[in-house]
């Protein structure tokens, strides 16, 4: 796992983005794995910023999101699919049909997961993966002791995930759904790379527990230890628990320049 360490998450989305930019100017039909929620709108920003000014094509790319509430239709203003849409999509020049999102609308969830398995197979499989982490080491909707094996599928989530996102449903948890359905981890490791936000001081133990921490069921994100090709890009206040934050940024600015955003 490689830890980047930015002054602050406009820096880092930055960073990422040209990670994302090096991958789809290499292989211009490339398929992203998508994350919602606020940690990645920088780094959207950054990819339209991209296609306005630079011209940056993303007619072949195509995209599969990591998840989305139950019972949410496409048109509701907390779905994903219209995070999305509203959030980059409509912004740059992707066809709207080489974009998915789980159906959380599906009727048969367990078919929708398992064909949305086979989607991203039929695709080639995703070249990069973003990933955000919640304050106790969730990516995607896996929760703490979800399977490292685990595919696409129905979760419940937490009573601390439906506290941090109640912040989206106008602060009332109520109105938050308690099932999702989402990439698994092993969908997630399967990515060929695995580039990772996460901003600010109350991410921090996440991050330190995820990056210095055992890998462990409790902690998801800690599975990332294991993946070939994982970044983490992080602000200063998320890198405050790190043991070796210094040591991190000696690597990282020691690297030639090609390199650091590959």
């Amino acid at each position: 796992m490689e830890i980047i360490i930015k002054k602050d998450a406009l820096e880092g989305s930055c960073a990422a983005a040209r990670v994302v930019a090096r991958l789809i100017h290499e292989k211009p039909n490339a398929v992203l794995g998508l994350a919602t929620g606020s940690t990645p709108l920088l780094l959207y920003k950054e990819l339209i910023r991209l296609h306005n000014e630079e011209g940056f094509d993303f007619s072949r790319v195509r995209t599969f999101n990591l998840d989305e509430y139950i019972g949410l239709s496409v048109d509701h203003e907390q779905s994903y699919r219209r995070f999305m849409n509203e959030n980059l999509f409509e912004y740059i020049n992707i066809k709207r049909e080489n974009t998915h999102v789980p159906d959380g609308m599906a009727e048969d969830v367990p078919t929708a997961c398992a064909a949305y398995e086979q989607a991203i197979a039929d695709a080639g499989g995703i070249d990069l993966q973003v990933l955000g982490i919640g304050s106790d080491g969730h990516v995607g909707f896996n929760e703490p002791t979800s399977s490292f094996a685990s595919r696409t599928r129905i979760k419940t989530l937490t009573r601390q995930t439906v506290a941090d996102n109640a912040r989206f449903f106008d602060g009332d948890e109520s109105k938050v759904p308690h099932h999702c359905i989402t990439m698994g981890i092993g969908t997630i490791m399967d990515a060929r790379m695995n580039l990772m936000l996460a901003f600010g001081a109350n991410k921090a133990e996440a991050v330190a527990a995820t990056v210095e921490g055992p890998v462990a069921s409790i902690m998801p994100a800690s599975i990332l230890q294991h993946h070939p090709a994982a970044k983490l890009f992080i602000d200063e206040a998320a890198a405050s628990q790190l043991k070796l934050a210094e040591y991190y940024r000696w690597v990282y600015d020691g690297k030639p320049d090609w390199q650091k955003d590959a």
